[in-house]
């Protein structure tokens, strides 16, 4: 498919999705956003595709936020329905059933630590920098960010991020969680591949089970949460690669997963 503001392609088992809107600094606009989740169907139906490598094109920025020539025109229904198509593009990476990993590589700000957010794991270079801003303009997150990001950085680093409005480097980003780790930005993609491809080596099922186990215990109680994980746990038993896992194991060599 020819996207106008993106870029894809497949290598190896990984589907790359690039924004490409580098005059803006990739920013977001409605076509980018309708674009995204155009692209994540597609690699969420592409059988030759196990994981996603998300990034931005250029070396300043992954996504440096929401058009503001657009959200300047927003009255408050236009606005909700704005965050709501912004929403269902984070929750569909969120819940993608096949490893997402965000490169971020630059800016990531507003929209773009959002969508980094959604991400199950994010890896960014030295440059980066990470920020919800939106109160500067009069608004707050609306692609999820009070959301997510206190759960992930906890309710207070979320409030004084979001309630100041500041940007953080990369090592401040490692520090607090909002990153897995920070490399050379010439060390990105090839660390973010290193990655996809040290999951894809498991079995497909357990992947999407473990995905969708922790995604859906993280709003439940403990004891809730661990009836949950058992259930996925016997459906992970239930299936072929389990037995070819679990197989391999005894016999000594390289399981074969067929995501079965």
């Amino acid at each position: 498919m020819e996207y106008k503001n993106l870029t894809t392609k497949k290598r190896e088992g990984l589907g790359f999705i690039v924004v490409n809107r580098p005059e803006k600094l990739n920013a977001l606009n409605n076509e980018t956003i309708r674009e995204l989740r155009q692209a994540f169907v597609a690699f969420r139906d592409d059988l030759e595709v196990k994981a996603i490598v998300l990034t931005g094109s250029g070396e300043k920025a992954f996504v440096a936020g929401a058009d503001i020539s657009e959200l300047s025109k927003l009255d408050s229904a236009q606005g909700k329905q704005y965050a709501l198509e912004g929403q269902e593009l984070t929750k569909l990476i969120e819940s993608f059933k096949k490893p997402v990993i965000a490169a971020i590589n630059g800016y990531a700000l507003g929209g773009g630590t959002e969508m980094a957010l959604a991400c199950h794991i994010r890896v960014a270079s030295e440059n980066a920098k990470m920020g919800q801003p939106e109160v500067k303009l009069g608004l707050i997150p609306g692609f999820g960010g009070t959301q997510r990001l206190a759960r992930l950085v906890g309710k207070g680093k979320a409030m004084e991020l979001i309630l100041s409005g500041k940007t953080i480097d990369a090592k401040e980003a490692y520090e607090i969680g909002l990153v897995n780790c920070v490399v050379p930005l010439q060390e990105l993609l090839p660390r973010c591949e290193t990655m996809a491809k040290e999951a894809i080596a498991n079995a497909p099922l357990a992947l999407e089970f473990a995905i969708e186990s922790i995604n859906k215990g993280l709003d439940k109680t403990l004891e809730e949460g661990l009836h949950l994980e058992a259930d996925y746990f016997g459906k992970a038993c239930s299936t072929e690669d389990s037995k070819e896992g679990t197989r391999a194991f005894l016999e000594k060599r390289k399981a074969n997963f067929r995501g079965q």
